[in-house]
């Protein structure tokens, strides 16, 4: 039996984790609709236990293969790299979808709104308030993950630590704010096409940091065990463009949907 290859590629071993994602995924946008249509949440929420069990696994399988059995070798690095860049490029076209949706209602605002931007009857949050705030901790935890990054190079443990800690803890403060925000608001997401958009948009940008947190967190776990060196950690390199591009897209819609929209 050949026990070597004599080119840099991984080819990956049979996997059944795609196939419990698909039935993960299927399951959970199926509970969705029985909870949007029925209010019942049992299908909702086994498919969100079946996604978390797999994305578990397939991320500590991906785990072995990059840090104990050395699969990843700068050949597969690279396809990495080109993979999360066309995945945030496809990330980019989703919010540019709400955008437009938003710049269209508002730049024309028909008559059953009022014909006025906000409709009428909206009223809209204080951008000076906690969306300002919301703001600051975002481009403060952009700092904090680029510090993160300049002291992983440099092989300072101490404040690799230190400096991702307090990115996953900014990105929480966030969730707890938006959310807090959200329980304040005097309209919800059917109120008009204004409450779509508000809500889609800073919907999905929320989920963004959730799952951005996620992955900062289990970046900052893999650290603390030596998972990364000044030459091999890609994994965190990752986290950190998706924290930034979560940042720049906050940036748009505090200044279209928050301060320039209300």
């Amino acid at each position: 039996m050949k026990t070597h290859k004599n080119h840099p590629y991984h080819l990956v071993d049979i996997s059944p984790w795609p196939l419990t994602g698909s039935i993960g995924a299927m399951t959970l946008t199926s509970g969705m609709v029985l909870w949007f249509h029925k209010n019942e949440m049992y299908l909702f929420y086994m498919g969100l236990t079946i996604m978390s069990l797999t994305m578990i696994q397939w991320w500590r399988d991906i785990v072995r293969e990059a840090t104990f059995q050395g699969h990843h070798t700068l050949k597969v690095s690279m396809g990495l790299k080109i993979g999360m860049i066309l995945f945030i490029i496809s990330e980019i076209f989703f919010f540019i979808s709400f955008f437009w949706g938003f710049f269209h209602s508002s730049l024309s605002p028909t008559v059953e709104i009022g014909m006025m931007w906000p409709p009428k009857g909206i009223m809209v949050f204080n951008p000076m308030e906690i969306p300002l705030l919301n703001t600051m901790i975002l481009l403060c935890s952009g700092m904090t993950v680029t510090w993160a990054h300049h002291s992983l190079m440099n092989n300072n443990y101490q404040e690799t630590t230190k400096s991702l800690t307090m990115t996953v803890l900014l990105g929480m403060y966030f969730t707890i704010l938006q959310a807090y925000e959200y329980m304040e608001a005097s309209f919800t997401i059917s109120d008009s096409v204004y409450g779509s958009c508000f809500y889609m948009a800073t919907g999905f940008h929320g989920l963004h940091v959730i799952i951005g947190t996620i992955f900062l967190s289990v970046c900052l776990l893999r650290h603390t065990k030596h998972h990364f060196s000044s030459s091999h950690h890609f994994g965190f390199e990752a986290a950190a463009w998706y924290w930034h591009f979560v940042d720049v897209v906050w940036l748009f819609l505090y200044i279209s949907i928050y301060w320039w929209g209300s």
